[in-house]
């Protein structure tokens, strides 16, 4: 297999997504793909996720879109920074939709290669000359058209317009069933209120294990801790069982879901603490098939990772987002849950229906992010339920304090949302650059009170903040009309006077001892 094919077998997914839900052809964005990224192999795409070369506007940097300086025309220019290979490919496809020099490309069928490729290259996508011949040479060098046609005949055969709506996977077959058979039918693979918190999404990231190094994430990471795991659809057959702790993945099980047109999708659950179910046992939606875990090698915490394959009829499978299979599941089961990743929900890239429009952009400030953490079930602080006043109180300092530590250290926005992700599943921030002349300072949460641990030159102490100090910290955190510096300067003598109360008590408690230590030795004598 040739690297272009290798690309394009590793990125058909996205393509094709982009083409059923644009009609933009698979073959045209695959080849696009490996010309602008060189496989994947670019700087851009290697560092940023941008395999289009896409440059970011004063509209995406106004948003909080992050970027990449790089050369290309001219030095120094900005470029869209992605969290996911997904992402990228999104963005070409709105770019192209929403662009009026692409509009008459978007008159032509969804299969004519030729046409969309001379049509890009006429509305000015790329600088060089004969940019339309070098696509169609890759597309049928590499046989990218049969993308084109898995799309065409798959939604042929589902009776589904193609890029008139944005289509999920596979859009359920419409029936009378009522709505009470179609719920318990369908379930999530972990029970959550409200959402399922997705701490690593589908594509290319930064190795946990490995630093330094870009690897490909076949799945998604779900918060969990203990948490029983669910099969998901009825009818699931368990074709594959791993009770070895020791390998990669740990104990991990693969249910396969059939579907009436011969095609069928594996969902594999690893990182699992026990197994319910062997080799051949059918399951039904919401059954109880283990218990999540951190077994295996390449784990860094509990976490549920899920992978999704789909396998055509003929054999031939692929690694898909499990977000795309989610969506499709809630849609069946009408369920109502969220898939959150830093403030964004992932199923609304794949949800159905005329209304729906994709957005790359961040729906939460990293303040209401935060606090939505905070009180969720996967916080450890609740269970869904209302906060006691108290708890209210400590989460408003916890949030409040992340909130003005990003916006002093100057962090873009998503990279602020996922500092909250992950303040919220370790429950503990770092407040050091709020506090100057402390070598560490961190406030940590539990179910009952905050905790400041503090770190200088003299001493390491943890100190639980009294609901006066709470109070404190609270209020000069919520008086907008003090600026950053001003509240940092606030909070940085309640937290130097807790230091010097420490101090000053830990000094008397060992002079007192001294004290003692000579008396006892005197009345010896």
């Amino acid at each position: 297999m040739t690297k272009n094919q290798e690309y394009a077998s590793k990125f058909s997914e996205f393509a094709m997504m982009q083409m059923k839900r644009y009609g933009i052809p698979a073959s045209v964005t695959l080849a696009q793909g490996i010309l602008e990224s060189s496989n994947g192999q670019s700087e851009l795409s290697q560092l940023g996720n941008n395999h289009f070369g896409i440059k970011a506007t004063g509209s995406w940097l106004k948003k909080g879109g992050e970027y990449l300086v790089y050369t290309d025309d001219k030095p120094n220019e900005k470029f869209c920074k992605y969290d996911s290979v997904g992402d990228s490919y999104e963005h070409h496809s709105v770019f192209l939709k929403n662009n009026k020099r692409y509009a008459e490309c978007f008159k032509l069928s969804p299969d004519d290669y030729k046409g969309w490729t001379q049509g890009i290259e006429k509305a000015g996508y790329a600088t060089g000359g004969g940019y339309a011949k070098s696509l169609q040479n890759l597309i049928e060098k590499n046989d990218l058209q049969k993308y084109d046609q898995m799309v065409m005949t798959q939604l042929k055969a589902e009776g589904k317009s193609i890029g008139t709506a944005i289509n999920p996977l596979n859009e359920p077959n419409r029936s009378n069933a009522t709505e009470n058979v179609r719920k318990t039918n369908y379930s999530f693979p972990v029970q959550r209120t409200e959402f399922l918190l997705v701490t690593s999404i589908f594509g290319m990231r930064n190795d946990p294990l490995e630093k330094g190094k870009q690897t490909m994430h076949n799945g998604i990471d779900i918060q969990c801790k203990n948490d029983n795991l669910l099969a998901m659809e009825n009818g699931g057959k368990v074709v594959s069982v791993n009770n070895n702790p020791e390998t990669s993945s740990g104990k991990s099980v693969t249910i396969e879901y059939p579907r009436e047109d011969g095609n069928k999708f594996l969902a594999t659950y690893m990182h699992m603490s026990h197994i319910d179910v062997k080799v051949g046992d059918i399951v039904s939606a919401g059954q109880k098939v283990g218990v999540s875990g951190n077994t295996g090698t390449r784990t860094t915490g509990e976490h549920l990772h899920m992978e999704i394959t789909a396998v055509n009829k003929d054999g031939t499978s692929r690694k898909v987002d499990p977000a795309a299979y989610l969506a499709e599941i809630a849609h069946k089961g009408d369920i109502n849950q969220q898939l959150l990743h830093n403030g964004t929900d992932l199923l609304s890239k794949y949800k159905v229906g005329e209304s729906e429009q994709p957005s790359l952009n961040i729906e939460m400030s990293p303040d209401d992010w935060m606090k939505k953490l905070l009180s969720s079930e996967d916080s450890g602080l609740s269970s869904g339920r209302s906060l006691d006043p108290i708890m209210e109180m400590a989460i408003s300092l916890y949030s409040g304090l992340l909130l003005l530590a990003t916006q002093i250290d100057n962090q873009p926005a998503k990279k602020s949302m996922q500092v909250a992700t992950e303040a919220a599943v370790s429950q503990k921030i770092d407040i050091s650059s709020i506090i100057p002349g402390m070598k560490t300072v961190e406030l940590h949460m539990n179910k009952d009170q905050p905790i400041l641990h503090l770190v200088n030159e003299k001493m390491e102490l943890s100190h639980e903040l009294t609901p006066t100090e709470t109070a404190k910290i609270s209020e000069t955190l919520g008086n907008n009309s003090l600026t950053d510096a001003e509240k940092s300067r606030r909070i940085a003598c309640v937290v130097n006077g807790i230091m010097i109360s420490q101090m000053m008590s830990r000094n008397y408690e060992n002079e007192r001892d001294n004290q003692m230590s000579e008396s006892e030795n005197l009345q010896r004598k």
